[in-house]
This record gives structure tokens, sequence and C-alpha cells, in this order.
């Protein structure tokens, strides 16, 4: 009795120490995206963080900021970016905008000083170093874009945070007033924009309203001239993208500016008969705006 009594116990032992070991091996997996809070000025901001399985050290990180009146999951969603991210090992960071006072909805201040006090140029900045630091990616490799309002943001981060962000990408934003007549990179910075002909929220043609601070910047042809210049791109491409889908009554004309190294670029998809949408979920289906940001992105991998 004395010996089954000891086998038993030894039987426990063991299992006991596997079971150990399977708990203490879960708790190393996390299932991502996680939503976080990161503290900034004394607010907890949110943020939902994208991980591949297995992602090597040193990986880029793409901060995708939804539009106004938007949400972090809501773009997270219909961009498919974790997909792409699974295939090309990078981490995603999808941060969520604030609430503005004045009208209730959420929204990030481009320089919008009409409308909103909140840094959220400091806040993204910070928010991408901490990440940088916490999870071994890379500082060199750290991208932005973003959705209507989210692309404005992501020219504040051209203008004023050019030392945390490496490229950036707008999909039917544009430069703020206030940054188009006070934009100051520290250094030049490869840009991407997707714009429709026919989009009345952001229009191409830089009429767009300026009451709360938004319009003010010309027509985006003369933004792109002005990154253009800023990056010393002398050389110009102009490419027809194959109008793959003949139901969406738009086609894409895709213009590159570069230089003889193509060290910074600056490219500019035309939608002629888009509207404020994100290619490749809805509107023009030709183009897949995210696909077309990771690889404009990955050219400019250091």
């Amino acid at each position: 009795m004395r010996y089954f009594f000891k086998l038993i116990l030894i039987v426990l032992f063991t299992y006991s120490c596997e079971t150990i070991d399977e708990i203490e091996n879960n708790q190393i997996e996390i299932s991502y995206p996680v939503d976080y809070l990161f503290n900034h000025d004394g607010i907890n901001r949110n943020y939902t963080l994208y991980k591949p399985n297995n992602l090597r050290k040193g990986a880029p990180l793409i901060f995708v900021l939804h539009g106004y009146g938007s949400n972090s999951k809501n773009i997270m969603r219909y961009s498919q970016m974790n997909d792409i991210a699974n295939r090309n090992g990078f981490a995603v960071c999808y941060p969520q905008g604030s609430v503005n006072y004045y009208t209730n909805s959420t929204h990030w201040n481009a320089n919008l000083k009409q409308m909103s006090n909140v840094n959220d140029a400091d806040f993204l900045s910070k928010l991408a170093t901490f990440l940088q630091g916490e999870h071994d990616l890379s500082k060199e490799n750290t991208f932005v874009g973003g959705m209507s309002n989210g692309g404005f943001m992501s020219y504040t981060l051209a203008c004023n945070k050019s030392n945390i962000f490496n490229g950036i990408a707008s999909v039917t934003g544009t430069m703020s007033g206030y940054d188009w007549g006070n934009c100051n990179p520290d250094k030049p910075i490869p840009i991407l924009q997707i714009s429709g002909t026919v989009d009345y929220v952001v229009p191409m043609d830089g009429s767009m309203s300026t009451a709360g601070g938004w319009g003010g910047a010309p027509e985006i042809n003369k933004i792109i001239e002005y990154w253009s210049d800023l990056n010393s791109c002398d050389k110009k491409e102009i490419v027809q993208i194959a109008n793959v889908n003949q139901n969406d009554n738009s086609y894409v004309i895709l213009e590159k500016n570069y230089n003889e190294n193509q060290s910074n670029e600056v490219w500019l998809y035309t939608i002629h008969g888009g509207g404020h949408t994100w290619p490749g979920a809805w509107g023009n289906m030709d183009i897949s705006a995210s696909e077309e940001i990771w690889s404009f992105f990955k050219k400019h991998l250091k």
C-alpha cells in the first residue's frame, strides 16, 4: 500500500511539472491583436497592437490611423493590414484618436488649432518610441499612414516628427492649413498620397472649407510638388494601372517622383472617378491601398 501511494505521488508530481511547463509556455504566447493603454499627458490613450507569430527582432513598425469620427477597430478591419503583416513580417499599431470637445467625434489633431488642443503628434511619437523599445522593433523603419483625418495627421508627423516616422502614406487626406504654412521637417521623408477625383469630403483641388482649421492647403498636385522638391525628386514617371475591375467606374494613374538613387520618393495615386474611399476595401478595386502602402514603405526600409 505504501508503495502504491508513492507511485501515485510520483505520477501526480510528474504531471504537475508538465502542467506548469505548459502554463509557463502559454504565458509567453500572446494572442494578437491586443488592446493596450498608454498614458500621455495624464490621459489613458487606447491603441491596438498586432504582431505576427515569431516576429523577428528589429522588424518594421507601421502605424495605421483611422479617419474622423471612426475608430481603430474599424480601420483594422477594412484595411486588412494584419494579413499583410503576417506575410511580410512587421508589427502594426492602430492608435485611437481622442474625442473632440466641440463635436463629440473622434479625431486626430493635425494642428487643427481652432478645434483641438490635444497633442497627438507628441502622443504618437512617444508611443512609437515606447513600442520600439518594448517589442524590439526598428527605430529606422517606423512608418505611419491613415485614412482622411488620419492622412492629415500623417502629414503633421512628416512635418514635425520625421525623426521618428520614416515615411508616410495619406489615403484621401491632405495637409491642414496650418501644416501647409508651417511645415518644417527635420529631414526629407518618403510620401505616398492616394486621392479620388470625385472626393467631395477632401477635394483634390484644395477647396476644402477652412472652418475648424481643416482647409488652407492647396490642390494635391501642389503638395506633391512641395514634397518632391524637398526630397530632391527631379525625375517623374507616369504609370497607368491596369483597370482590372470594370464595375467600379474608376481607374488609377500613378505618378512617381524620384531622384537618381530613389532615396526618398513621392508617389501620387489618382483614382479617376474615385471618391472618399480606401481602395481595395470599397470604391476602386483595381488596387489595394494597404498593399500599395506596404510596397512603398518596403522600398524605403533601411
